[in-house]
């Protein structure tokens, strides 16, 4: 089950530099409208409907969390951004560049100025063929057939020619290279949601902590003296049997494993919840666990700033959670930052996205996956 939404776009253009404004669109698309998992081969077609210069046309495969609406939107101000014109005279015309939102999910969607699918999608081989190469688990959910069986019913007999293995700008991002990533950050800092979107993006296992099932955690911060050993001790078990189990499962379909925490954070936050006697007998346990435990090939620490930890605390509406001071959060700050400064042998990507928002801003999500690269390119040269 995707939290993000599968969508395919259909490009074309026949006008001027026809494989510079494709690509132009490619990286368009994936900075601002979702991130491109897949890209078929480039092909060339006769105009269809009209006479004109012969178009180039490909199909993409993207995951975005905007609705089908918000990506309409996006995608006609970048066709302006591109140099296309928009007339206003009826029936087809050349243009510099064309997207056409063709499925969504495998939603049937109905509004004046957007049905998806495609109405048209399967009369036309420039749409049909780009879209086989995507590869995906899709199915029409009005005609009941899936892409292959719509090619064999098509009546499109025109010329459709694949000249050219085009690059999704996500292959540029290669993860695969390491194991295990474990992504860290105080309350608030978005671990999980970070974790949930690469791990549907680049085909990853997830492991996520189950803090929700924790019956100490509310009865903590209505008490904390009382209740914060109990606390700390289930979640140290729980991560630990977590982790071992998880990370011992070779999954076969999948390429690494991410997690939204690491066991380390254990330690982290009972040396801040606990009382001293406590810590010291706290600490003894943990350091036998974590002999036991694999270390990530790669420790990303998401910054954010106290304040903006607090919106997002209020924002997500945890009951809960909803009095926890300031004071705590910076405490929590300095102990994952000690923690990294006190091991020089882990693999560390600090990222600071106290002013980024990367579920609403692609572009965010875009610069977090770069730096992750930068980071990979140096962790391979050495």
């Amino acid at each position: 089950m995707y939290s993000q939404n599968q969508v395919v776009l259909a490009v074309g253009s026949n006008v001027g530099d026809r494989l510079k404004n494709i690509q132009s669109v490619l990286e368009n698309i994936h900075c601002e409208v979702g991130t491109v998992i897949k890209v078929s081969k480039l092909y060339e077609s006769p105009s269809w409907g009209f006479d004109s210069a012969p178009f180039y046309n490909c199909a993409l495969l993207i995951h975005s969390t905007f609705s089908a609406l918000e990506i309409l939107a996006k995608v006609l101000v970048m066709e302006t951004k591109l140099g296309r014109i928009r007339s206003g005279v009826e029936g087809y015309q050349a243009r510099i560049i064309d997207v056409d939102l063709i499925a969504f999910n495998e939603e049937i969607i109905d509004f004046e100025h957007l049905v998806v699918p495609h109405p048209l999608m399967q009369e036309r081989l420039f749409v049909l063929l780009p879209m086989e190469d995507l590869n995906f688990d899709w199915k029409h959910p009005v005609l009941d057939k899936t892409v292959n069986e719509l090619i064999v019913s098509c009546k499109d007999k025109s010329q459709c020619n694949a000249i050219l293995k085009l690059i999704a700008p996500l292959d540029k991002i290669q993860l695969e290279h390491f194991n295990y990533i474990a992504i860290e950050g105080n309350i608030g800092a978005g671990k999980t949601t970070l974790t949930t979107k690469i791990s549907e993006d680049f085909n990853a296992k997830t492991v996520l902590e189950r803090f929700a099932d924790n019956p100490f955690l509310p009865k903590f911060y209505e008490d904390q003296n009382r209740y914060a050993f109990p606390l700390e001790m289930s979640f140290l078990a729980d991560r630990f049997q977590q982790i071992s189990d998880d990370l011992g499962q070779f999954d076969l379909f999948k390429d690494f494993i991410i997690a939204d925490y690491h066991i380390f954070k254990s330690l982290i936050f009972a040396k801040i919840t606990l009382s001293e006697d406590e810590y010291r007998l706290y600490r003894k346990l943990f350091e036998i666990i974590y002999k036991e435990m694999p270390k990530p090939d790669l420790y990303l620490y998401l910054y954010q700033n106290t304040n903006r930890l607090l919106e997002n605390i209020k924002q997500r509406g945890r009951d809960y959670e909803q009095e926890i001071p300031a004071e705590y959060l910076e405490k929590i700050n300095k102990g994952y930052l000690d923690y990294i400064q006190s091991h020089p042998d882990l693999n560390v990507l600090i990222i600071d996205v106290s002013n980024r928002d990367f579920v609403l801003k692609q572009k965010d999500y875009i610069f977090i996956l770069d730096e992750i690269q930068k980071k990979t390119n140096k962790t391979l040269s050495f």
